[in-house]
């Protein structure tokens, strides 16, 4: 096992959503939907991990909810692009992992599987979809758990493709995982969890959020990376409550500002993380570039203010968001 001055750096973006208009973009080009600059910046980690926030198939019907608004589907190149990224693995917990059924969701997992690329919070069954994804690099082993508490009809179960959908409304624990964090925190160095919570659109974490990370933390969590709300919500101890968004073709609101985001770099310890940057993104036009001027100065602000709001200190440094003592 690794020691406490061993030190994981992790790149860390959120919903990355490669259907509707950026799967037409992605067929046009045949290019990724995110600029070298981003790519190289999310180079400076020894993994990178986003939550893949649609199905990537070319089968599938549509989910039969009459009360679903949106569906999303990449093309197949998507996961073969996505590697080209650098990323290593994704979290596909979410509300859109089977939009177009379970065949389009089994054809997920083939296809990441073929460009080596892991993945957590799905499977052919409740088991797979729970289980931690256990991923090693610079000597340190990461157990990666993926869950949603949305929707519960896109539960995994025992013989059933799905999510690993876990009840933190109602139960902060999630019913299963916060034992399935604790099982994988015996078996690795670092455990991170990616919960898919709360709705869209809000600027900071409920209080049924907060109770769910701190029993998820409590457990044995070394950090909990969350997302759903397409904006950045600010972090606090071994928790970053939502990652924002990271590549999509969404309507931007002009209070929101939804188009802005940060890719996370945080360095991660047997014992915690242990510092955290926050390089400022632009989404525009399906492309994810870096933001500069106006553009990042609000995205910093804002960032450092939730910070500020959950009680960390965060700063401006070099154009990026650094909580340079993070425990």
């Amino acid at each position: 096992m690794a020691t406490d001055a061993d030190r994981l750096r992790v790149a860390l973006a959120g919903d990355t959503m490669l259907g509707r208009g950026v799967a037409e973009a992605i067929a046009r080009s045949g290019r990724a939907p995110v600029a070298p600059e981003v790519v190289a910046a999310a180079a400076e980690a020894d993994i990178f991990i986003l939550n893949l926030e649609c199905c990537i198939s070319d089968r599938g019907r549509r989910w039969p909810d009459p009360r679903k608004p949106f569906f999303f589907r990449a093309p197949p190149l998507a996961a073969e692009l996505l590697a080209g990224m650098g990323v290593g693995c994704v979290t596909l917990a979410n509300n859109h992992a089977l939009d177009y059924g379970p065949e389009a969701l089994l054809d997920t997992l083939d296809h990441l599987a073929a460009a080596g690329i892991a993945w957590a919070g799905a499977g052919p069954d409740a088991a797979t979809a729970r289980a931690p994804r256990l991923l090693t690099a610079r000597g340190m082993r990461l157990a990666v758990l993926g869950a949603s508490d949305h929707p519960e009809d896109f539960g995994a179960g025992p013989d059933r493709p799905g999510i690993a959908y876990a009840d933190l409304r109602s139960d902060a624990s999630g019913g299963w995982l916060t034992n399935a964090v604790a099982a994988a925190r015996r078996d690795a160095d670092a455990v991170l969890v990616g919960p898919h919570w709360g709705p869209n659109m809000t600027l900071g974490p409920s209080a049924a959020i907060r109770r769910a990370a701190r029993a998820i933390v409590t457990a044995g969590a070394t950090l909990v990376a969350g997302h759903s709300a397409h904006v950045p919500h600010g972090a606090e101890r071994a928790v970053l409550y939502d990652l924002g968004d990271f590549v999509d073709d969404y309507a931007v609101d002009p209070r929101l500002r939804n188009d802005l985001g940060l890719l996370f770099l945080v360095d991660l310890g047997a014992g915690g993380p242990q510092r955290l940057e926050a390089v400022p993104l632009k989404i525009e036009r399906c492309l994810t570039r870096i933001a500069r001027g106006d553009d990042a100065e609000w995205i910093r602000r804002r960032f450092i203010a939730a910070c500020a709001e959950l009680g960390t200190a965060a700063a401006e440094r070099d154009g990026r968001v650094v909580v340079p003592e993070w425990a």
